[in-house]
């Protein structure tokens, strides 16, 4: 089991580590500065934080001892635009999206030592090949007509936050994009298809409803047992695929929607479902069942490889971890920061 807790929050990096008597919180860094993403890469060890300076904007930063010291890295960045490049507007805003980053919103580890991706507001997706010392510009994707579908969602400009490397094809990518639906790519990002049909929309017009570029999947996730079994929170629910994401079924006993982004009846809960879907169950024990108004971010609960341990934090600075599958919960603190991102080291 993992021992080492990574919380990115509105106020820093949180460290939380496991010990004899249970979980404590150990260590801050980037005291007071907003850390929106984190990366523990399982390759090599190496600790990645995006730090978020305000007016300075994001810079990214390594470490090589868990957090104990920093290196700054170089950050990902737009190419300036060309001057005969149209703009793509925003469907909502009707507000030509930017050429230039204003959050990192996705980081993963690639299948090649050292090789990492990015994704971005507003929809860049960014490759690194050396511990992102550089980092280029994914422009395949950033120059296909299927990005002029795409719109903001929760935030004012289009985001992706999901990257998934196929673990048995180093050269197979997937990505989510709020709005902008599911992206396959099977030749290391060289050129894309927008895939997933079967997922729908309630909230455009009913022509519309199951075109795949305008969809809003908030996260998607694949099992570790068979990587063609993907899962989807999406913003009318929860879907899920069995072929690699081509084809998606809605779950309908799973009756979660982000709409007033609030618990249900002010009762916290995590779901889960042991039978591939057809049945979900509330996971309560330890949570609050009362007056509880958390919103829990995309990025904010992690699993360790075992199933076993899982950690989510919330906007009100709680943290919870449960070491039984879910079974019963423990709260680490409740006094921390707005929590953006939760992972196991």
């Amino acid at each position: 089991m993992s021992t080492k807790l990574y919380l990115g929050t509105r106020k820093g990096l949180i460290e939380a580590e496991r010990c004899a008597t249970g979980w404590r919180i150990t260590r801050n860094s980037f005291l007071g500065v907003q850390v929106p993403m984190l990366l523990p890469d399982a390759c090599d060890g190496t600790l990645y934080a995006a730090v978020e300076h305000g007016h300075f904007g994001t810079k990214f930063h390594a470490s090589h001892d868990a957090g104990a010291s920093w290196e700054e890295r170089a950050c990902p960045a737009f190419p300036p635009k060309p001057e005969d490049t149209p703009d793509v507007v925003n469907f909502l805003s009707q507000q030509p999206i930017p050429w230039d980053l204003k959050k990192v919103w996705a980081l993963e580890a690639g299948a090649a030592p050292g090789e990492l991706w990015c994704g971005t507001l507003p929809g860049g997706l960014f490759h690194s090949l050396d511990c992102g010392a550089s980092w280029h510009l994914v422009e395949s994707l950033w120059n296909d007509p299927g990005r002029a579908k795409w719109m903001g969602g929760g935030a004012d400009w289009p985001g992706i936050h999901t990257i998934l490397v196929d673990p048995r094809n180093r050269h197979r990518l997937l990505i989510a994009v709020s709005c902008g639906g599911v992206w396959e790519s099977t030749d290391n990002g060289s050129s894309w298809t927008n895939i997933g049909s079967g997922i729908r929309a309630e909230y455009v017009p009913p022509e519309q409803v199951y075109d795949p570029g305008i969809q809003d999947p908030h996260r998607i996730a694949w099992s570790a047992a068979d990587p063609d079994t993907i899962w989807m929170q999406h913003h009318n629910g929860i879907f899920h695929s069995t072929d690699g994401g081509k084809n998606w079924q809605e779950n309908l006993n799973a009756n979660i929607k982000y709409e007033l982004r609030v618990a249900c009846d002010g009762a916290l809960c995590v779901m889960r479902t042991q039978d591939g879907g057809q049945t979900f169950e509330p996971l309560r024990n330890g949570l609050p069942q009362e007056h509880a108004y958390h919103l829990v971010y995309r990025h904010c609960l992690d699993v360790t490889g075992d199933g076993r341990t899982l950690a989510f934090g919330s906007t009100t600075g709680s943290v919870w971890i449960s070491e039984n599958g879910g079974d019963s919960w423990e709260r680490l603190s409740a006094d921390l920061p707005p929590i953006y991102c939760v992972r196991f080291g």
